[in-house]
């Protein structure tokens, strides 16, 4: 018996809105909430290549979901506490193959993990086979007032050291508009050369 596959929604430029601003308010709400307490923090991943890029071209401005944020191990008692009074819900997770554990926020008792704050531990790995260690919580772009950026060089690190598909994107996008260049080349921790010269040698993939 062939099961009838359910219509999807109507296409919705609200809708489509909604779920950008949502992650813009699950970041300021959760930047917001460790600036009051007093926590140093750092906005990192898919925001913080937003951030950057917007400043040179904000047509290559990428959306995402996630909201991930780099902080300091032993700020941890302190974070869980200033995110659960301000209506997270803290989950620890298992990195599937057994390399580590995730820190998380959902926003809300009914929220998914999708709806969640990542955390980064400053100064570790992420996992044991990462090539460089998480830059320092302070490692920050003084120029961004609205939360605390990681800056470029740092950032550019981390999208190295993680290399997945969506952060070689990330990449290109900033080779595309000029952001990045060869002479990063001698910027970035020797492990990661070679990987940000196939991205320039071969920007289109």
């Amino acid at each position: 018996m062939k099961v009838a596959e359910s219509a999807p929604n109507p296409v919705s430029w609200t809708n489509m809105s909604n779920g950008v601003e949502k992650v813009r308010q699950r970041l300021l709400k959760a930047t917001g909430t460790l600036a009051a307490a007093g926590i140093d923090y750092a906005v990192i991943g898919g925001n913080a290549v937003a951030a950057w890029v917007s400043r040179v071209d904000d047509s290559v401005v990428r959306n995402t979901r996630d909201v991930d944020l780099l902080v300091r191990r032993e700020d941890m008692p302190r974070i869980i506490a200033a995110m659960e009074a301000a209506g997270f819900k803290h989950r620890t997770v298992s990195i599937l193959g057994g390399k580590g554990r995730i820190e998380m926020f959902l926003d809300g008792p009914g929220a998914k993990a999708r709806d969640a704050v990542h955390l980064i531990f400053a100064c570790e790995k992420v996992s044991p086979d990462s090539l460089e260690a998480s830059p320092p919580v302070d490692a920050i772009d003084a120029q961004t007032e609205e939360f605390r950026l990681l800056d470029l060089a740092a950032l550019v690190t981390m999208k190295l050291t993680s290399y997945r598909r969506k952060d070689q994107v990330h990449l290109l996008d900033m080779i595309e508009i000029g952001q990045l260049d060869a002479s990063w080349l001698d910027r970035v921790p020797r492990a990661l050369r070679d990987r940000l010269q196939a991205l320039l040698d071969d920007p289109d993939g």
